[in-house]
């Protein structure tokens, strides 16, 4: 699936709001900012790892990303009157059996964190996620994270599978 120059739009303006209200309402306290970036990288390495293949993570990052499209398509377009020309750049990625076994780990910590967590971080994590999988398919973030997303998964997929295979 492609990504939009309105769904790139609202992923970034989705970090920008959670930033702004790092500074402004939670001072700046690094703690806070944690999961909410780490849930960014994770809706990254979902989408290019598992965006168009036949699995329920490739299903919920296309569902996200699909509304995403919309959405800033929609605010873009109708709602500033601009347009929102297609800036995909990214493949799927190539990730080992290992590095596939982490985004598995990752995935059940994510909803282990959304179930028992703290309650006020229930929304940087699902906010965090769609930001991630609406910028990672975009030229230069793809680009940038796709390297280190992919080698850390395999590399730590390679320590699993070595511990354990």
């Amino acid at each position: 699936m492609a990504i939009n120059l309105g769904g790139v739009t609202l992923g970034v303006g989705i970090i920008v709001l959670f930033l702004m209200r790092w500074i402004m309402r939670e001072k700046k306290r690094l703690g806070a900012l944690v999961p909410f970036a780490l849930s960014v990288l994770y809706g990254m390495l979902a989408a290019l790892a598992a965006l168009g293949s036949v699995s329920a993570l490739g299903g919920v990052t296309w569902l996200a990303l699909w509304a995403g499209n919309v959405a800033g398509y929609a605010a873009l377009v109708w709602g500033i009157g601009g347009t929102a020309p297609d800036v995909t750049r990214a493949q799927q990625l190539v990730l080992t059996d290992g590095g596939y076994a982490i985004v598995f780990l990752l995935t059940l910590v994510l909803l282990g964190l959304l179930k028992w967590g703290p309650k006020q971080s229930k929304s940087k994590i699902l906010l965090g996620c769609l930001a991630g999988i609406l910028t990672a398919l975009s030229g230069n973030v793809a680009g940038v994270a796709a390297i280190p997303l992919g080698s850390g998964a395999n590399l730590a997929g390679t320590a699993f599978t070595g511990v354990f295979g």
